[in-house]
């Protein structure tokens, strides 16, 4: 048995018993759920770059990005098979007129109170969105305690609440303590314990950091190191990510009007130019040779921010790219949008069935909590079981204390042990430090030995019983590796599952 079969038997057993009830139409969602892409949802303060950053991860304009608050409401972006838009309001959800003509999405709320309305739900034909449900949630630290409070109540729900997202993005341009609060909060509904494996920190609006300038992605890309190493960090997010939003955003959809003026300043004296880059302001009002117009200089601003413009034209100026399409691809991987998709697809969608096993199991216990009856004792036992012996709840256990500094290894043996539970991703490769590429040989001559290690480790007189207890984890993570080399196409399987595999 896996875990997803484990737990849709446990759904199924829970539904047995109570149907009828007011758990039913929370377990049978939590069924559907099980189905439903990953949903991640996308947090932080207000003018963090939310709707920018969901834009560039879509790879299209859909949420709102305009100066002052743009998300009020928690809005929900699926896959669909055509375009549409829904109002959850008062229990119900009714589809309502909108229209995209340039830019956003622009849903028609007017029928409605916004105090009334709980969520807007949107579909849209999308690959990005097929992979995942991304749900854009209104600024924390907001003026109007009302908005904040909406991403609270939607991400930190009460004790009784299962949280309606199985991941999250929390996007930050410092950590402060209100970040680390709110973390903290997301966490309080885990399996067993709090545990990162369910958060990524984005540092956001990178590149204004170091004042834009040409190595501002280099300078947010240390302090993001430095954040991934602090504890407190650590113990909450899997990993921190800097990421220019706006300019990934914008560089994907990069038109050939643009390329041209960014050219036309390329052109220009080299020493002008560095002069006119000083500041935004300058850069729209100053005097120049540059044949633009106050008017198209503010454009180039607003849709690629100073340290775009600076790095765009420097690339033209340097024949690093002589066509528009060129232009977009650098400027994307300057953006550090691919380094989060990357992280994104190896932390959370190779992880997608353990994170969603996770909201399934807070489901069935909010129900035993909330509604104790009989025929409960053999459901509670089932329940009992999975958490205990489910090999994935296991590593995420002994990730948690690593990061939290619960539990004391070696420095080697920490940064070996978080890399075998899946700290780096999850593929059979990423946990044993391999190439991408590695063949099951390799992979089983690599998981062989890191058994060997772990095993003598949990064996060994002078481990504590807390570091015994977590080598014998770690070495049925290594024989479950050996048993996925050992099958078909093992060296291209993912595993969320490695203990429980032979």
């Amino acid at each position: 048995m896996t875990l997803g079969s484990d737990v849709r038997a446990l759904l199924s057993q829970a539904l047995t018993v109570y149907t009828g009830s007011p758990a039913e139409d929370r377990l049978r969602a939590a069924t559907a759920r099980l189905d439903e892409p990953l949903r991640v949802a996308i947090a932080g303060k207000i003018k963090a770059g939310k709707s920018t950053l969901l834009n560039a991860i879509v790879g299209e304009e859909l949420a709102p990005t305009d100066a002052g608050e743009c998300t009020k409401i928690v809005t929900w972006y699926r896959d669909g098979l055509t375009y549409l838009a829904r109002v959850r309001s008062n229990g119900e959800v009714k589809q309502v007129p909108f229209r995209k003509e340039e830019g956003a999405v622009d849903v028609d709320v007017s029928a409605y109170r916004a105090e009334d309305i709980e969520a807007i739900e949107i579909e849209w034909p999308s690959a990005a969105l097929r992979k995942m449900t991304i749900i854009d949630t209104p600024g924390i630290g907001s003026l109007s305690a009302d908005v904040s409070e909406r991403t609270h109540a939607f991400l930190t729900p009460d004790a009784d609440e299962p949280t309606a997202a199985d991941a999250v993005l929390y996007l930050m341009r410092h950590v402060h303590s209100e970040d680390v609060r709110f973390l903290e909060a997301f966490h309080d509904d885990e399996v067993a314990q709090p545990s990162p494996i369910n958060a990524i920190g984005v540092l956001s609006r990178a590149d204004e950091l170091g004042a834009a300038r040409s190595n501002a992605m280099e300078t947010a890309a240390r302090i993001a190191t430095r954040y991934r190493s602090d504890r407190s960090v650590r113990r909450l997010c899997q990993t921190v990510v800097p990421v220019a939003g706006l300019l990934a955003q914008s560089a994907q959809e990069l038109r050939e009007d643009e390329f041209k003026a960014l050219a036309s300043i390329a052109q220009a004296p080299a020493e002008h130019i560095a002069e006119l880059l000083l500041t935004a302001e300058r850069f729209i009002s100053g005097e120049t040779t540059v044949p633009l117009a106050s008017v198209e200089r503010e454009h180039l601003m607003f849709r690629f921010g100073l340290y775009g413009v600076r790095v765009a034209q420097a690339l033209i100026r340097e024949g690093a790219t002589t066509s528009s399409a060129a232009l977009s691809t650098e400027l994307v991987a300057r953006s550090g949008l691919k380094e989060l998709e990357n992280v994104l697809m190896s932390q959370f969608a190779e992880r997608s069935d353990v994170l969603k096993a996770r909201s399934a199991i807070f489901a069935v216990e909010s129900a035993l909590r909330e509604l104790p009856a009989p025929g409960t004792e053999k459901l509670t036992s089932a329940l009992e079981r999975i958490q205990a012996s489910a090999h994935e709840f296991a590593e995420i256990r002994l990730l948690n204390a690593l990061r939290s500094g619960g539990l004391k290894l070696r420095e080697q043996e920490e940064a070996e042990a978080e890399q075998l539970l899946g700290a780096e991703g999850t593929r059979p490769s990423a946990r044993l430090g391999l190439p991408r590429e590695a063949d099951a040989g390799a992979i089983k001559d690599a998981a062989t030995t890191a058994l060997r290690r772990w095993r003598a480790r949990a064996e060994s007189p002078m481990s504590s019983r807390e570091v015994a207890d977590a080598s014998e984890v770690l070495a049925r993570t290594c024989e479950g590796l050996i048993a996925v080399a050992s099958q078909p196409g093992g060296a291209d399987s993912l595993v969320s599952s490695a203990g429980t595999q032979g």
